[in-house]
């Protein structure tokens, strides 16, 4: 079992990873206290070697890692979100070229965020040991027992990786996960923007003024928190945030005074000119919510039948309904002759689309035969309502 903590191991395994055709790879980390996710461990394995990368060594340099995620072989994750997020954060740049396990499962009609576990128990015919998986990956030294796990999460990772290859090459998918993984190389993914920060908060009220001040709030708290390297609640959480939205504090002072709200003074007064540059803003930059559209009446019973055809087609073709169609789609689907949705285009309509507007139009129904949900062809138009 390997654990590499110098550089100079680092750049001669990496050079051999180089020359692999990929290299599966996993991250322990921590954020819990952090804002920025805090590298604690990189398991690695190619077809033929593998070893765990000790970030937190003495004096250990990186670069020969990064380095290997701009090189030719594939980069293989599962979930890849945070492990990419990571690498983002640290480099400024997106391992490539990328292959996400679990969207490949979910183009391969393994199911929706199908996880790790059942991935490996299907696909592998191996088992997960779990007993590791809340362990405090920054504090040394890592004991056999969680290197031996975590080391299992990439050399299972590369069987998975193997089959799933095979299989979408042999159903002919491979464009369709290209397509899946454009969100996950897109850079502005990983970037976090104070001024959108506010989004992420939950709120019922549209009044342009109180949404201004939610958004002055919410820029301010993502600006504390990466500059502290805090977690966003630990900065104020988003139930006081709206607390003080609602009491619109004119001062520190009365900041202060809010009865939940505890926070140094320099918060104080940073929460008081986020508050007073909302409250002064023109109303015409003001932000706003636009309420959801009027859908028709009978919009229910027509979206039910256009969601048992989804179903119906997403297990004829093995693909997971959420890549192919939300309840959105569905309801714009019903509601608009044409509506912009991905179900309208590419795989998605041979898959789903162009049976979805066949049911609307009324010139195919559903039938159920030999315990199959099908479509069938009406003899004649469906007749409108009646005068």
């Amino acid at each position: 079992m390997t654990l590499i903590q110098a550089t100079d191991a680092l750049a001669e395994f990496c050079e051999a990873l180089a020359g692999e055709p990929y290299v599966a790879i996993d991250t322990e980390f921590m954020r819990d206290r952090t804002y920025w996710p805090k590298l604690c461990l990189v398991q690695l394995a190619g077809a033929e070697r593998h070893a765990a990368v000790d970030p937190l060594a003495a004096g250990i340099d990186l670069g020969p890692l990064f380095d290997l995620m701009q090189a030719p072989p594939v980069k293989v994750f599962h979930a890849a979100r945070q492990d990419v997020e990571i690498f983002h954060h640290l480099t400024g740049r997106i391992p490539t070229p990328l292959f996400d396990t679990q969207l490949a499962a979910m183009v391969l009609g393994f199911g929706e965020e199908v996880g790790y576990d059942t991935l490996v128990a299907q696909v592998a015919k191996a088992r997960v040991d779990k007993s590791s998986r809340f362990t405090d990956w920054s504090k040394r030294p890592l004991s056999a027992k969680q290197l031996a796990y975590a080391l299992a999460d990439v050399t299972h990772l590369r069987v998975v990786y193997e089959k799933l290859s095979q299989r979408l090459d042999g159903w002919g998918r491979r464009g369709w996960l290209t397509s899946e993984l454009a969100g996950l190389t897109d850079p502005e993914t990983y970037v976090q923007e104070p001024g959108t920060a506010w989004r992420r908060v939950k709120v019922r009220s549209r009044d342009p003024r109180f949404l201004a001040i939610v958004r002055a709030l919410a820029a301010w708290r993502e600006i504390e928190a990466q500059k502290r390297d805090l977690p966003r609640a630990r900065v104020l959480r988003d139930d006081l945030l709206l607390e003080v939205a609602a009491s619109r504090p004119a001062s520190p002072e009365e900041v202060a005074a809010l009865r939940r709200i505890s926070v140094d003074k320099a918060s104080q007064r940073g929460i008081a000119e986020a508050v007073a540059a909302a409250l002064a803003l023109d109303e015409t930059d003001l932000p706003k919510v636009a309420p959801p559209p009027k859908l028709p009446r009978g919009l229910g019973p027509r979206v039910d039948l256009l969601r048992v055809l989804l179903k119906a087609k997403c297990e004829e073709h093995h693909v997971a309904q959420r890549l192919v169609a939300n309840t959105d789609d569905l309801e714009r689907l019903v509601a608009y002759e044409a509506p912009d949705v991905p179900a309208l285009h590419g795989w998605r309509r041979e898959v789903f689309g162009e049976a979805a507007l066949a049911l609307k139009r009324g010139d195919v129904g559903l039938a159920i035969r030999n315990e199959r949900v099908e479509l069938v062809a009406m003899a004649t138009p469906l007749a409108g309502p009646a005068a």
